[in-house]
């Protein structure tokens, strides 16, 4: 891949506990070994997926992309992943709403220059921009949205799950009305599933059934290894390279990739 042909990523889920970062993070190590270049834009304030990287708080410059712009090409960094830089978060990103009131600022405004400092990142550097984003109605995930050409989004499968399902999907119609016409949904994926249980894939029948062919194929495995991994700042890939969390996560970067065509 070259060119513009870079494809972006939000990785995206109103409800916490659905497996965004962990999507995030070993989906990028997976497109990594498939010989693809990713940056991994964390817009979460925990800034988990930053410290999963091996990368400490970025300051309170991811803060002023926001309130005044800026150059988001200076904050990348490298990772403890060949082949995966990241735009680590910050803390600083709680106080983004507070500080829109305080400049007089709007959302909307604060979205826009978010969208156009996003757009002068280089288009031939990455083949993957994957963006991580918190479990909140505020700018950020709204913000994640408008930058993002895809959405990818990961889901519990458990019942009390698919109302969050429900709720992403009336957020993405929101922000293809609002800033970003062509955003579209590469995928709905089925995280944590305990294979062991009835309930789990009479919930995939249910997402299948409402939701059609947007459900992936593959699907993510509760799996000891996978959960332990970021204590040691390894990808499941890494840290445990047979477990079946790392099988299940390559499966769906090989899903992902096979969308290029």
């Amino acid at each position: 891949m070259g060119g513009n042909s870079v494809r972006v990523l939000t990785i995206a889920s109103q409800k916490g506990g659905t497996g965004k970062t962990t999507t995030v993070i070993n989906l990028a190590a997976a497109m990594a070994e498939e010989k693809r270049r990713v940056l991994v834009m964390d817009l979460d304030p925990q800034v988990s997926a930053s410290h999963w990287l091996g990368v400490t708080d970025s300051g309170p410059e991811i803060l002023e992309l926001f309130t005044r712009g800026g150059d988001p090409l200076e904050l990348v960094r490298s990772t403890t992943i060949e082949g995966v830089e990241v735009i680590p978060s910050s803390t600083y990103l709680l106080a983004l709403d507070a500080q829109l009131n305080k400049r007089r600022k709007s959302q909307n405004e604060a979205i826009t220059n978010y969208q156009a400092d996003i757009k002068n990142l280089p288009r031939n550097r990455w083949d993957y921009i994957l963006i991580d984003t918190p479990p909140s109605f505020g700018t950020l995930p709204l913000a994640a949205l408008a930058v993002g050409g895809e959405v990818l989004i990961p889901i519990e499968a458990k019942i009390m799950a698919l109302q969050g399902l429900a709720l992403i999907m009336q957020t993405i119609e929101t922000v293809k009305r609002e800033y970003n016409n062509g955003l579209k949904i590469s995928g709905v994926v089925a995280c944590r599933v305990d294979t062991r249980t009835r309930h789990a894939w009479e919930v995939i029948d249910l997402m299948r059934e409402t939701y059609g062919d947007k459900v992936l194929q593959t699907i993510i495995r509760e799996n000891v290894r996978t959960a332990e991994a970021p204590s040691f700042a390894k990808p499941v890939t890494q840290y445990a390279n047979k477990s079946t969390g790392a099988e299940d996560y390559r499966s769906l970067a090989r899903e992902v990739i096979g969308q290029e065509r």
